[in-house]
């Protein structure tokens, strides 16, 4: 696991040994091809600002929803504060510390004020986690704000939706004004307090 990410946090860069393979953490060439890890976006290094401040929120692109009517878009939430919450159900921070502040964050603001938007997002374990096992996820620990299934991209790393917002692991938090803009971006733990 990486070291400079709390234990409870799953990086994406923690597959990677820490021995030879520190360049590819960094978004340089992985010693095992002769191509980027990630060549649409090289990745920030560690300690690094996520996303430029005061960025245009990118659209999500996910392929499924739960616990909603109709899909939600970035832009039809214009108007609304948007908090977006991405983690992967197996993943120890998310589920004892990311998801019920999303689902607090859920319970205590009106949906027409606040939306708080969950995007389940695999980066591992692909196999263990498809939609219809987070749907019982979802059910059994009683998660119900909006919840999109991340797509997956062929032949990339990383999800669509976490490769546009250059998310570096979960659980990580996005806020998101009004306007569309992001004014938040992190990665691991947050204090309620702090978050608010």
């Amino acid at each position: 696991m990486n070291l400079a990410v709390a234990d409870d946090t799953h990086s994406t860069t923690q597959h990677v040994s820490r021995s030879r393979n520190n360049q590819a953490i960094l978004g340089a060439v992985r010693p095992d091809r002769q191509t980027p890890l990630m060549p649409h976006r090289p990745r920030p290094p560690l300690g690094a600002p996520l996303l430029v401040p005061d960025q245009t929120a990118p659209e999500l692109d996910v392929t499924r929803w739960f616990n909603t009517d109709h899909p939600l878009t970035i832009e039809g939430c214009r108007g609304r504060v948007v908090v977006l919450h991405a983690f992967q159900m197996l993943c120890p921070g998310c589920v004892l510390h990311g998801l019920p502040q999303a689902q607090k964050i859920h319970a205590l603001f009106d949906n027409r004020d606040v939306e708080v938007i969950g995007v389940h997002t695999v980066f591992e374990h692909h196999s263990s986690m498809p939609a219809d096992a987070l749907k019982d996820f979802l059910y059994e620990f009683r998660f119900t704000f909006p919840i999109a299934v991340d797509r997956a991209e062929p032949n990339r790393p990383m999800p669509a939706t976490m490769s546009a917002y250059a998310l570096r692991g979960t659980p990580s938090l996005v806020m998101i004004d009004r306007r569309g803009i992001v004014r938040h971006h992190s990665l691991g733990q947050e204090d309620d307090m702090a978050v608010g």
